[in-house]
């Protein structure tokens, strides 16, 4: 079995990048297997690691085409949909809160108004 090979933080040779890296040049990894690791020292915890990819073996990234492009816009405007009111928040509904704003936390004198 191969490992693979380590590099410390910032030291890891040409011809290597994450996968941020690759998405700045226009690239993506295109099914290769992780090439090697980058590994930065931490005092009380374990190293932070990220993979390294091969960047004469990227592919170019694929073209947004127009219905990915719907698709995509769907997606965003479904996470803008309230559950509880079904009304559009404004902003995209926070996964730690399940609802807008309003309808997580109600203000108490809006009933004492409306009575």
């Amino acid at each position: 079995m191969a490992t693979l090979p380590v590099f410390r933080w910032r030291l890891a040779p040409d011809g290597y990048a994450t996968r941020r890296q690759l998405r700045a040049r226009g690239l993506r990894p295109g099914g290769q297997e992780v090439a090697a690791t980058v590994e930065r020292p931490r005092r009380r915890r374990g190293p932070l690691v990220a993979h390294l990819y091969r960047v004469d073996l990227a592919k170019p990234v694929r073209p947004m085409t127009p219905g990915r492009r719907a698709a995509l816009a769907a997606a965003n405007r479904a996470r803008r949909i309230c559950p509880s009111c079904r009304r559009d928040a404004g902003y995209v509904i926070p996964a730690s809160l399940g609802m807008c704003t309003p309808c997580a936390f109600p203000d108490p004198c809006d009933s004492v108004r409306s009575v």
